[in-house]
Order: structure tokens, then sequence, then C-alpha cells
């Protein structure tokens, strides 16, 4: 090949810088102004926004100004379709692209309806804020609870060295109905009690718990005390509490109560460990648990056949309740 038209008639067979060898001269060809340098070059050149990027070339092709659009095209199968009055599919001026310059603005997060809304950054916080604040109270409970626990702690270790209104010696004003009761019930010595028999006062062993220290002696056969007691509160168990002093062997005498024989023998045992006769240093306490009626009882302590009764009685009380002391 040499530089100028071969006669192929086509621009590929052209030579755009023949113009700028000797030979390419003498064929007459010329520095471009509208061509490729030779002469009846083919013209390639087009106003910029005349070509169709991406469209069928040739016959019957139609062709759009740069950002203008361009009517629908029948395309392939599968490809997609521009929509008559919007720009060209295949090619189209930065601007008009959204976000461009120029071009149409995306609706904001806040905008109008049209536009997509944004995350709900307000619920967020507030949720934020009350999980915060319940972190917070739950402490502060926590810190209060364990507080008042140590407080309690230290009452309760410190409760011992003053004494509680219930430790007092004296009747507490709050005290249960049990222990009204219980000081309401009634108590006697043995002066004030009916004698029976061979039974007598006396007062020169000394130790007796009564007043004036005056006891009864019931240590002869048919011997007895009696004592008529009032104000029972309630039917039920009760302890009667006896004084009395034993020296010597153990003793046990009949128990009468309401007329009826008690179940079984009061037992009048030398619990002080006194020698016999020393009756001053025999002094103590028995008891049994008798069934009362509400109101007025009859009690009644007797030597009767079979019992041992060298004893010294001094005083009667009562509880209510099985107790033993």
């Amino acid at each position: 090949m040499t530089p100028g038209n071969n006669g192929a008639s086509t621009p590929e067979d052209d030579d755009p810088f023949g113009y700028l060898y000797a030979d390419g001269q003498a064929n007459g060809a010329q520095p471009p102004s509208g061509g490729y340098g030779y002469p009846n070059s083919v013209n390639r050149v087009r106003p910029v926004g005349t070509r169709q990027y991406g469209a069928p070339q040739g016959q019957g092709a139609q062709t759009a100004a740069y950002g203008q659009t361009a009517p629908p095209q029948q395309g392939a199968p599968g490809q997609p379709q521009g929509a008559y009055g919007r720009p060209n599919a295949h090619y189209a001026a930065p601007e008009t692209f959204p976000g461009g310059p120029g071009g149409p603005q995306q609706p904001s997060g806040h905008g109008g309806g049209g536009g997509r809304r944004g995350p709900n950054t307000k619920g967020l916080l507030i949720g934020a804020v009350a999980v915060v604040a319940a972190v917070v109270i739950g402490i502060a409970v926590a810190m209060t609870s364990s507080g008042s626990d140590d407080d309690k702690g230290g009452d309760e270790a410190g409760g011992g060295t003053t004494p509680t209104q219930s430790e007092s010696t004296g009747p507490s004003p709050s005290a249960g109905d049990g222990a009204e009761e219980e000081a309401e019930l009634p108590s006697i010595d043995a002066k004030a009690m009916s004698l029976g028999g061979s039974a007598s006062l006396a007062s020169d062993v000394e130790g007796a718990q009564s007043d004036g220290g005056v006891y009864a002696d019931l240590s002869q056969p048919g011997a007895s005390v009696t004592w008529t007691v009032d104000g029972i509160p309630e039917d039920g168990l009760y302890t009667l509490f006896a004084g009395y002093s034993a020296a010597g062997e153990d003793q046990s005498m009949t128990l009468t109560v309401n007329g009826k024989p008690f179940g079984s023998k009061l037992n009048l045992g030398n619990f002080a460990q006194a020698k016999d006769g020393d009756f001053a240093k025999g002094w103590t306490k028995t008891y049994a648990w008798p069934t009362l009626n509400k109101g007025t009882n009859t009690i009644t302590l007797s030597c009767a056949d079979g019992d041992k009764c060298n004893v010294l009685l001094d005083q009667f009380s009562l509880k209510k309740g099985q107790v033993k002391d």
C-alpha cells in the first residue's frame, strides 16, 4: 500500500496522514479540513449529539440530538425499551441523571409522601433513654434494699444489749390475749384455802413462799385442802402448779377436780434432795394438767388411803395450756 487512495473507496483504506509524506502530497493529499486529507475521502465527523450510541446503524436509524428525547425503537428481544418522552436509555447527558448537575433531586427522608422515609431516630433515642433510666432505677432499688438489710442486721446483732418491751418484767400493753389471760388467772395461798380433815396451818418451817410464810400441814391421813377458783375464761386444758416441801422419801397424794379424781396421783417428789425431816430445804414445785370448765371450778388435794402425805403445802396457781413452768 502506498500513500494515497488505492481505489478501495472505503475510509479504512485512506491514510489520514498521507499529506505528511512527499508521495502523498504528490498525489494531492491536503491537511484535514473536513476529511481525512485526500480528495473525495469519506467524512465521518458528525456534530456533537447527533450520534446514537448503541442504537442500530444504517438505513432507518433515527438520531436524537444531545440531551433530547428519542422516539421508542424496536430493539432486540430482552432489551429494555425506553419510554417515549424519557431520555434515551443508551445515552443521556450527565445532568439528566439523578443527583447530577441541574438534574432532578431525590426526595429526602424527611420530605413529602412520595419519598422514602428514613430511620426513626427520634424513637430510637427515646427507647435508649428509657432503657438507661430503667437500669438506673434498678440499681438504686438494689442499693436501697441492701442498705435496709444492713441496718436490720445491725439491729439484730445489738438486740441483746437493750431489753425490748416484750422482755420487760411488767405486762406489755401489746401482749396477746394469751398473755392477758395468763395474767388474770388466779393463785391462792394455803391460809386462804378450805382445810379438811386433819389439815392445819403453821408457819414455823422457814422457806414458804406464801404471805407470812403460812403453809398447810397435810402429813396426817384424811387431811385435805380445797381451792374454789373463779374466773376461768374458757373450757380447756390448764396447768396447776403446787408449791410444797418434801424431805427424804418422795410423796404422792390424790388430786380431785370438780369432784372427779384426776387421772393419776399428784407427784410430790423430793426434787430439792432435802434430807429426811429437813423441810426448810425441801421447798419446790410440781404440776398437773387438769381440764377445767369456764367459770368456777373446785380443786382438792387430799391424803387418801395408800397416799404418801408427809407434805407441807403453801400455794396453788394456774396457767392456761400445758406448760412446765
